[in-house]
């Protein structure tokens, strides 16, 4: 692969990337190698600078900084010395057959810009393969160089009294992406299971039933929790959903404790559920609000 390299001070370098026949260049991890040097993939007008490449049949023969073409020439890893390869012959239509490295052509050095698979060696170990996972950005960091800068024209004066362009960077952490992060690390097949330091309220009470007996202590018990300053979500939908629904729609939201006051109200008990690991307790209701505030609070 054939690239133009913007160095910060403006001066453009060709530069020649060698991989694998079996791999191809990854940009972004080439940028990765290079910052802060901008990485462009080099043009027509560029490569007709260049009388010795021959485009689509390119050869490491006419590479390297004291070569015909006097482009650097840097090689993947794998590109060692003694190995046999098949490259292009800077001529039309025409390849070279097992040309070695180090005999017949010799890099200039190497660079890490060659995309990755699972399995690939470790690169930082003697033994152990990468193995890829999903993973969601919390946040990043921009290394701008002087792009911006350059472009606003903005400079400050340097430890010997002289105006100098500023080099830019940027970081940023997204609340948004903190609670996407949560939710995907935390739920499981039922719903969000949020951790309470992140949850939008303590607890969740059901009122399931139709006695307006239950939604009468529901409602007391989440004035209760409420005084004792306990964020609350009270789920009194009466008549309109199925008891079954609530508990599905509870379970979805993931609140940290789920509060069922329903048929076990006739003995004088509430159901306190831990969303998390599944517990359930029998509380009598008396007791209930005290209870609650203390596995709130730990």
């Amino acid at each position: 692969m054939l690239v133009v390299l913007k160095h910060p001070d403006g001066t453009r370098e060709p530069l020649a990337i060698g991989v694998p026949g079996d791999r191809e260049v990854d940009q972004k991890r080439l940028e990765g190698q290079l910052e802060p040097i901008e990485v462009e993939t080099m043009d027509e007008g560029e490569i007709a600078k260049h009388p010795a490449v021959v485009k689509g049949y390119l050869g490491p023969e006419v590479l390297g900084a004291e070569s015909k073409s006097g482009i650097r020439y840097l090689v993947d890893p794998r590109v060692v010395e003694g190995t046999r390869w098949v490259t292009g012959a800077n001529a039309p239509d025409s390849h070279v057959l097992d040309p070695v490295v180090g005999r017949d052509f010799t890099p200039d050095g190497t660079i890490e810009a060659a995309e990755i698979r699972d399995g690939d060696a470790c690169p930082n170990c003697t033994e152990g393969t990468l193995e890829s996972a999903r993973g969601i950005e919390m946040g990043h960091i921009f290394q701008l160089g002087r792009k911006y800068a350059d472009a606003l024209d903005l400079k400050v004066l340097d430890e010997n009294g002289k105006l100098v362009t500023v080099t830019m960077g940027s970081y940023g952490i997204g609340p948004s992406r903190a609670v996407a992060a949560i939710a995907e690390g935390t739920l499981d097949e039922i719903g969000l299971s949020r951790p309470r330091n992140v949850a939008p309220v303590d607890v969740h009470i059901v009122a399931a039933g139709k006695d307006e007996a239950i939604f009468a202590a529901a409602s007391t018990l989440a004035e209760e929790l409420s005084a004792k300053g306990i964020d609350v979500l009270y789920d009194d939908r009466a008549g309109k959903v199925s008891p079954g629904v609530k508990f599905k729609d509870a379970e979805l939201m993931g609140m940290p404790t789920i509060v069922t006051v329903g048929r076990g109200l006739a003995d004088g008990t509430v159901e306190v559920r831990d969303r998390a690991t599944g517990e359930r307790e029998e509380v009598a209701v008396a007791d209930a609000a005290g209870r609650i505030a203390e596995l709130v609070r730990g």
